[in-house]
């Protein structure tokens, strides 16, 4: 006792019961949490000048949830645990919220801070609910995130509470709420000045003395009926299954599980609906999915976001000013994203009018978040005035970094680069966005190449999570730390990789849009195409991230490849494809109406009839299935995910997984490439690769390393992983 918990008693017989774990500055749920927890209810039960509980944190944030490390290993070792053990292990804390709310004394939860997931679920086993009035709070179920459900009540209080209806939105978009929101959903009783909250509390206790929760009641219904009989909740239930299958194309066990869960439990007295519930979490706690989106949208994303690569020994940068070279939908980007969190920037392009422009780009933004009552004129205008769009480079003689987002040319980053260097103060760091031209080339244009280093952004900037860092060979740690701690400042997650053709995600995703290609020219129905990528889960179809991206701009970057590479440059069916209608049809995507899709005015879209002209497609009967179609889109990714891997791009599965996911969309059921690659089996996944190459083509020769791995029985994460930091020494 005391390592979390506290319990304290005053003159009228309100106890308090604070949350405020030792040596933390977070509070978590582990083992402790729940012996503790066990221990104190037995106290309040038995101490009879107890008259009420106020439960409440000594911390900033309420409660976050469970204890990272733990989860991570109980995750991992999830598949070797018998499933009465695993059922056991969840219901250890489930029974003792159940016991909270059983124990005979009204127990009110005075939240101070942010209480998502278990903090959310012990406030629900609570007789009432008071918040502290602060929109920096957040509540709510996040869990199917990461392809869990709430396994402490939350999937059977919250429906008691506020029906079925309101209920399944909040669980199955796992969404955060402010107190007020909170207040209006119906699942806390009072939002209150900060300074009053245990006030309020201890008021609440002394208007309800009786500790018993309605569903605990004779007589209760759940609000709004449960079950089939009820006409509201059928009809929700019907409606939530189409969006689910629409949505999810039962790719994600998490949302089903929580639905049915939800709809079987409102239907049975509560003790055995939490334990229907923690069976459903033993499900899902079983299966590769949570495993894989725990690992690498959970644990590995809060590893790099507190930047796990970045140098030891080199002072944290506290940016002040910072450039960005090219005012186009890139540069315009950065340049927002830096100056709304409070640095001056400077924004440069040829010529003054495509410079305020760019700047313009902030005012635009600013405007649409003022009239949706997200920001205030006060915040535009200061953010605004920190950005100077400009031609002249000499306002760059004070900048920490300056971000070069100009044309994908060589050439005009040379050039860039050259000016740069003649204003810019010696220490100062040079990043190039750029998507496929090599760092290492880039930096022979460098008077101090030591200063220079890529970061890959993505568009749009201020919406897309990731960046990926490219060291080169002659940078040194302190660009790289300047580089992660700007990440950083622009709330992004980085994945650090090194030079290499493409680095990893632009041939990442170009591996299986060049299959894709591939597959068009041999007949497969551009429909088919289409549907069985967006069915495997990745966010569009290839055909329309082509025509997004732009045929124009794909065809540029290849004839630069060919430029830079010469006689290396080979030809690929995407190129192909790309320099048929560009060339010969003038179809340049989505931008100017013609690409794969015809695209209408209203903004809706269809097929171009002239695919089939072009590459006509085989019978119906001839087409391969969807399942097919899937693994020759998706096993070209692995094999290169891979091959950076033996090349040294990627030192680390967790930048693969991260950039694969956040960068390029694969799909987050997965894990990423190499979490899907252990789901799958590296042994099972080589006999498959074997069938592919022999029926398709080299793209799918399965590389060395992994044959190495499935002789030794090896994986890229958990006990067996094998030590990357050794391939490439």
């Amino acid at each position: 006792m005391n390592q979390i918990f506290q319990l304290t008693v005053d003159a009228d017989g309100i106890a308090t019961l604070l949350i405020d774990k030792k040596d933390s500055t977070m509070n978590t749920i582990d083992q402790v949490f729940i012996d503790e927890i066990t221990e104190s209810i037995d106290l309040i039960q038995k101490d009879e000048k107890i008259k009420g509980v106020i439960l409440t944190s000594g911390k900033e944030a309420f409660l976050a949830g469970a204890d990272l490390k733990g989860i991570e290993e109980r995750s991992e070792n999830a598949p070797n645990v018998p499933n009465k053990t695993m059922f056991e292990q969840i219901w250890s804390l489930s029974s003792q919220f159940r016991r909270m709310e059983t124990c005979g004394k009204p127990i009110v939860c005075a939240i101070n801070g942010t209480a998502v997931g278990g903090g959310t679920e012990i406030a629900l086993a609570c007789h009432g609910r008071v918040v502290a009035d602060d929109d920096s709070i957040k509540l709510g179920l996040p869990e199917v995130q990461i392809g869990l459900l709430p396994a402490g009540g939350g999937t059977q209080r919250l429906p008691r509470l506020i029906g079925v209806q309101a209920a399944l939105p909040l669980l199955l978009q796992g969404k955060s709420l402010t107190p007020k929101k909170a207040l209006s959903e119906g699942f806390i009783d009072k939002v209150v000045p900060a300074a009053d909250l245990m006030k309020e509390a201890k008021q609440w206790l002394l208007d309800n003395p009786k500790g018993v929760q309605p569903w605990d009641k004779k007589g209760y219904k759940v609000p709004g009926g449960a079950g089939a009989m009820s006409e509201t909740v059928a009809q929700t239930l019907v409606i939530t299954n189409a969006m689910l299958q629409a949505g999810t194309f039962h790719n994600m066990p998490a949302p089903q599980a929580i639905a049915s869960a939800v709809y079987e439990g409102t239907q049975l007295p509560i003790d055995t609906a939490l334990k229907l519930e923690a069976k459903y979490m033993v499900g899902l706690m079983k299966g590769s999915v949570s495993r894989g989106m725990i690992r690498t949208l959970f644990i590995n994303m809060g590893k790099a976001n507190k930047l796990m690569h970045r140098p030891e020994g080199v002072a944290k940068t506290e940016f002040k000013k910072i450039g960005v070279i090219g005012a186009g939908l890139m540069g315009a980007g950065v340049a927002y994203v830096c100056a709304k969190e409070g640095v001056d920037v400077v924004l440069i392009d040829l010529k003054q009018e495509a410079a305020d422009k760019g700047k313009d780009y902030t005012a635009k933004k600013y405007k649409k978040a003022i009239e949706r009552g997200r920001a205030t004129q006060a915040e535009a205008d200061a953010t605004l005035a920190r950005i100077t769009a400009t031609t002249d480079y000499s306002a760059l003689k004070d900048a920490q970094l300056v971000v070069e987002a100009v044309f994908e040319d060589r050439g005009i980053k040379a050039k860039v680069i050259e000016a740069l260097e003649a204003v810019l103060p010696q220490d100062a760091v040079i990043a190039s966005n750029t998507s496929a031209l090599p760092i290492n080339d880039l930096a022979e244009n460098c008077q101090r190449p030591e200063n220079f280093i890529g970061m890959h952004f993505f568009s749009p900037v201020e919406r897309m999570p990731l960046v990926e860092v490219i060291c080169g060979a002659k940078g040194n740690a302190v660009a790289l730390a300047k580089a992660l701690d700007l990440c950083q400042l622009m709330s992004k997650t980085p994945i650090v990789v090194n030079d290499g053709p493409g680095f990893f995600t632009t041939r990442f995703i170009g591996a299986y849009i060049t299959e894709t290609m591939a597959m068009l020219m041999q007949g497969v129905s551009p429909a088919l195409l289409e549907n069985a990528a967006k069915s495997v889960g990745l966010p569009i179809g290839p055909l329309s991230v082509s025509d997004e991206i732009g045929l124009d701009v794909a065809h540029h970057s290849a004839q630069q490849q060919a430029k830079d590479l010469g006689s290396r440059f080979k030809p690929n069916a995407a190129s192909e494809v790309v320099d048929i209608l560009v060339e010969k049809h003038g179809r340049h995507g989505r931008k100017n109406g013609k690409g794969f899709f015809e695209y209408a005015e209203d903004g809706s879209k269809k097929l171009w009839s002239g695919l089939n002209e072009i590459w006509p497609q085989k019978p119906a009967d001839q087409q391969p299935t969807a399942r097919e179609v899937q693994l020759r889109m998706i096993y070209p990714q692995l094999v290169d995910a891979v091959k950076c891997v033996e090349e040294g791009v990627l030192t680390s599965p967790i930048d693969g997984d991260l950039g694969g996911i956040l960068g390029v969309g694969f799909p987050p059921y997965t894990g990423g490439p190499f979490s899907m690659m252990d789901a799958v089996g590296i042994a099972e996944l080589v006999k498959e690769l074997d069938r592919l190459e022999a029926a398709y083509g080299e793209q799918f020769k399965a590389p060395q390393l992994l044959r190495d791995m499935a002789r030794n029985d090896q994986t890229f994460y958990g006990s067996k992983a094998i030590d990357l930091s050794k391939l490439n020494k």
